[in-house]
């Protein structure tokens, strides 16, 4: 069944350390619970012009910035659900529409070859950017392994754990096995907090407790810094 989604919020970033994380992993257990999909392994194919147009642009450290990747949560097939995801970022809220195909249906469309068989607000808002862009085409594979929890109580307030980060600019496909370069250390995992409004103050007794503090950090932008443009550059 196809899903489309619409997403606003804000999303603050956490380099962690493993005890951090078991420190906020405490502070969290009385208020959270993994959300249904729990412990995955995300794989991502990032999109971009010929030139790295997204990304210089994202890197720049403009107001405004934008992406689109398709992902899924586990090893694809040509006929499993992925998601095709247009993510932007305005004045510090991050605004994402997701629409759901399946993978060979979803990689046709966003690189040209066919017409997305969806008629919907979120698909024409993706072809217009396609169509702004015209040369987008796969350029990264970045996976990861993803702890997401959502609020016991219902609200809107979620916090995921990424660890693991891996980036490759081969074999760019949500069909393939997970390897690739690390984008961190060992030691370190990636914590962001998505929120609708304010964060609660349990949170952020936690974060002040444990001298954890907000930092600037884009996958895509970090694995373009470090492992694609040094390959340009030397060829």
């Amino acid at each position: 069944m196809a899903y489309q989604a619409f997403f606003q919020r804000y999303e603050y970033k956490y380099l962690l350390t493993r005890r951090q994380k078991e420190k906020i992993l405490q502070a969290l257990e009385p208020y959270m619970a993994l959300d249904a999909y729990g412990r995955t392994t995300i794989r991502n194919i990032y999109f971009d012009t010929d030139n790295y147009r997204l990304i210089r642009h994202s890197i720049e450290r403009t107001g405004y910035k934008e992406k689109l990747r398709i992902r899924s949560y586990a090893k694809a097939k040509p006929d499993s659900m992925v998601f095709v995801e247009l993510k932007r970022k305005y004045d510090s809220i991050v605004y994402k529409r997701r629409l759901s195909l399946e993978e060979k249906e979803a990689v046709e469309w966003v690189v040209g070859q066919t017409p997305c068989k969806q008629n919907s607000q979120i698909a024409n808002e993706i072809d217009y950017f396609l169509d702004y862009y015209k040369t987008l085409h796969p350029v990264a594979f970045l996976s990861y392994e993803r702890e997401a929890f959502c609020e016991r109580a219902g609200g809107d307030f979620r916090v995921t754990f990424d660890d693991g980060i891996l980036c490759r600019q081969e074999e760019l496909s949500l069909e393939g096995d997970i390897w690739g370069i690390p984008l961190l250390p060992e030691d370190c995992v990636l914590m962001e907090l998505k929120c609708a409004g304010g964060i609660p103050l349990w949170m952020t007794d936690a974060l002040s407790k444990e001298r954890i503090f907000r930092t600037s950090f884009s996958k895509y932008g970090t694995a373009y810094q470090t492992i694609i443009y040094p390959q340009m550059k030397g060829n």
